[in-house]
């Protein structure tokens, strides 16, 4: 049974591996930045299990929607040809995740979580985010991200 503690858990993951690509990046460059990012993916979304409904923050027009593990590894790292748009979310210096829980849904083998992301970068900037996660337990257990959607707050 997926529990609560085990969403925090994988949002808590989530959030270090941000940090950890933005740490790859100033330290060691872009490439170290996306093995880093595509170990994250390969690690916390469900990519192997089919398409993932993954919706960016700073995404839009026609490759609004990242189905695939490239799409996914363009919106983290940038750099991409296919994904000219894209200025490598991961890459921004984060420093700190925090989450705020507004509802969680949990039934059998499928959970999801809706809430506020906030990400720190390096200079102590926030940034906030209106997040929904879809997670499935995989074949070894792990939950795995197969709906990511996120979007910057409204501003009236």
């Amino acid at each position: 049974m997926i529990t609560s503690q085990n969403l925090l858990a994988a949002r808590t993951l989530w959030g270090e591996q941000k940090i950890a690509i933005s740490k790859a990046y100033e330290q060691t460059g872009l490439e170290a930045a996306r093995s880093v990012a595509m170990a994250h993916i390969d690690a916390n979304y469900g990519y192997a299990l089919g398409p993932v409904m993954f919706k960016p923050t700073m995404a839009g027009g026609a490759q609004t929607f990242r189905p695939t593990k490239q799409g996914a590894l363009a919106y983290f790292c940038g750099h991409s040809d296919e994904y000219p748009l894209d200025g490598g979310f991961a890459l921004r210096g984060w420093r700190a995740m925090d989450s705020v829980t507004s509802a969680e849904f949990i039934e059998g083998d499928i959970a999801m979580w809706m809430g506020w992301i906030i990400l720190t970068d390096k200079a102590g900037h926030d940034t906030k985010v209106d997040k929904s996660f879809g997670y499935k337990r995989g074949p070894n257990g792990v939950l795995r991200i197969v709906l990511h959607h996120s979007s910057l707050p409204y501003k009236p």
